[in-house]
């Protein structure tokens, strides 16, 4: 339960950014900025800080990837379904990265 805890505000700051970031989208163009752009550097972003301050944890990867999914319903089609792996990899690079800095400080 404590692992949930520490995890829910880099959790909810990707989702914050995976549900309402597409409503500023107003054309292919800017759908295409967020997807391959702003949402991959706030996971990645969000994970390597996450990996500064707890240390490596593949949950919060797999989280980001699963909570992706109803946005794809929501805003885009079925041609955006790699993302949760995208996503997810971007999120485990940034916790890799997260964690080799704070071995070495």
């Amino acid at each position: 339960m404590n692992k949930l805890k520490r995890m829910t505000p880099y959790v909810l700051t990707c989702t914050i950014f995976f549900y309402l970031l597409p409503l500023i989208g107003n054309s292919t163009g800017s759908f295409m900025v967020i997807l391959l752009v702003i949402i991959p550097f706030v996971c990645f972003l969000t994970s390597f800080i996450y990996a500064l301050n707890h240390g490596w944890d593949i949950i919060l990867s797999i989280t980001i990837g699963i909570l992706f999914v109803p946005s794809i319903f929501i805003y885009y089609n079925s041609s955006a379904w790699i993302y949760i792996v995208i996503y997810s990899a971007i999120s485990s690079l940034g916790l890799f990265i997260g964690k080799t800095i704070k071995q070495f400080r």
